[in-house]
This record gives C-alpha cells, sequence and structure tokens, in this order.
C-alpha cells in the first residue's frame, strides 16, 4: 500500500465550512481519497480536508510557536 501521512479519518462531529477550491486541488483531493480508500468504495474526498488541515498545522513550527506565546500571556 502507498504510504500515506493520513491512514484513516477520526469519526468526529464535524462543523460545517464552505470553501472553494481550485480545480487541480480538488483533482488531488479525488486522487487522494481514492488511493486511501483503495478497496474501490467511493470516499468523500471532502472528508480528507480535515485531517490534511491538522496535520499541516502541526507541522508548522512558527504556528506552534505563537500558540504557546499566546497562551503564556
Amino acid at each position: 500500500m502507498t504510504d500515506l501521512k493520513i491512514r484513516e479519518l477520526p469519526d468526529e462531529k464535524p462543523v460545517r465550512m464552505t470553501v472553494a477550491l481550485p480545480p487541480d486541488i480538488h483533482r488531488d483531493l479525488l486522487a487522494y481519497a481514492a488511493l486511501l480508500s483503495g478497496s474501490g468504495e467511493v470516499m468523500d474526498p471532502a472528508r480528507l480536508v480535515a485531517p490534511m488541515l491538522r496535520q499541516f498545522m502541526m507541522s508548522d513550527k512558527g504556528f506552534a510557536r505563537a500558540r504557546r506565546q499566546a497562551s503564556e500571556k
């Protein structure tokens, strides 16, 4: 199996947001969802957005530093 950063999606109550994505990002989300599902079942690519954003924010050292500094004040 392909080594993806996102391996499974948590079952959490979502907060609804509406975003507009460029077509190339949407195509990539579709491709990622297909790789993740693997078994041929169709996965809604919108379910990938939150885990991807979480992964991005967790890896952003500047964001983590700014949050720590804000919570210390």
